[in-house]
């Protein structure tokens, strides 16, 4: 079928106009990280160790749960960060909404699912990270992930329009499968689910640093903000479940990767740039959530292992898929 030049301009001014509606919305997160610690009294030595007190009928007594001790240091937040969060949220909704159209504009000018290059594939990968988001936040407040999702998304967009971008065309004839939507569509939210956990992790790094800093009597060289977010545990404990969540996605990527190699080119594997990097993905990732699991691996060591495999993730994206000469060279997709 010939290519609807009109709609492939019609994506294009969704993608961009999602784009301006990103940075607004990246704006507001910025603001909201912003607000966080601006009512948080002054974190010395000092006031870390004095414990929060309740009050009871037989007077004040020690507040016994650690969270407390060394999580947020602020009293209620104050309105302006309420409703600068909430602008953001409203403003990632718009740009989500934007971004899908953009997608299917994308794929209706071309008449298939619109993934088979790497502008397509960046442009789509990145609305599923802001979809998974959405999603998340819909079941929990994680409000203060949103500069943290907003902003790679952005650069993703950025990335795509200005160096990746490849006119509207056909596929070629091995990629005329099935396949292409069932595969690569799942290996979007595998990799979505993946962003949201590294920079999840990245997080509980930092939360990480200003508490041992707090129990050595330290002043934290963290950004203040971070006294506003959860506990490093439960930062790590919503990492782990997101990554528990995305490793058997990837997992079905990658065997239906194999499946649909053999339906092109007569073997399950061929030792392929691509092949080699989803899997080392997939091992660098089933070594974190064993040993998160079953050796009592957690904290740093685990969130290092973790941003390992988001590292492998990067390169198998952006390094793999460009300068790598291989069967999938021509596609980009995984």
């Amino acid at each position: 079928m010939a290519v609807d030049e009109t709609l492939a301009g019609v994506s294009n001014a969704f993608i961009y106009s999602a784009m301006l509606v990103y940075t607004g919305a990246l704006a507001a997160f910025a603001v909201d990280l912003s607000g966080l610690g601006a009512g948080a009294r002054r974190e010395t030595p000092e006031t870390a160790r004095v414990p929060a007190t309740v009050t009871t009928p037989g007077g004040p007594e020690p507040h016994s749960d650690r969270a407390s001790a060394l999580g947020p240091t602020s009293a209620a937040p104050p309105a302006r960060r309420r409703r600068a969060a909430n602008i953001a949220i409203s403003l990632t909704w718009l740009a989500f909404a934007l971004h899908v159209a953009g997608v299917a504009a994308r794929g209706l000018s071309v008449h298939r699912p619109p993934w088979g290059n790497m502008y397509e594939f960046t442009v789509a990968a990145s609305m599923v990270v802001t979809g998974a988001y959405l999603l998340v936040q819909r079941r929990r407040d994680v409000r203060y992930l949103g500069a943290f999702v907003v902003g790679p998304v952005l650069l993703a967009l950025g990335l795509a329009v200005t160096v990746l971008y490849t006119q509207a065309a056909q596929l070629v004839p091995a990629l005329h499968s099935y396949w292409l939507g069932i595969h690569v569509s799942v290996a979007f939210v595998a990799t979505a689910l993946f962003t949201l956990g590294a920079s999840t992790t990245v997080l509980q790094l930092i939360q990480d640093r200003r508490e041992a800093a707090i129990a050595a009597e330290r002043r934290p060289r963290v950004p203040r903000f971070m006294a506003g977010l959860p506990a490093a545990g439960e930062l790590e404990r919503s990492a782990y479940r997101l990554h528990a969540v995305a490793f058997p996605l990837w997992t079905f990527a990658v065997m239906a990767g194999a499946i649909w190699a053999d339906a092109a080119w007569g073997k399950y594997w061929n030792w392929d740039p691509k092949e080699v990097w989803s899997f080392v993905v997939w091992v660098v990732y089933a070594g974190y959530l064993h040993a998160r699991a079953t050796r009592g691996w957690n904290g740093r060591r685990a969130a290092y292992l973790a941003l390992a495999g988001y590292a492998c993730v990067l390169f198998n994206f952006g390094v793999v898929n460009v300068l790598f000469v291989g069967l999938h060279s021509y596609a980009g997709v995984g």
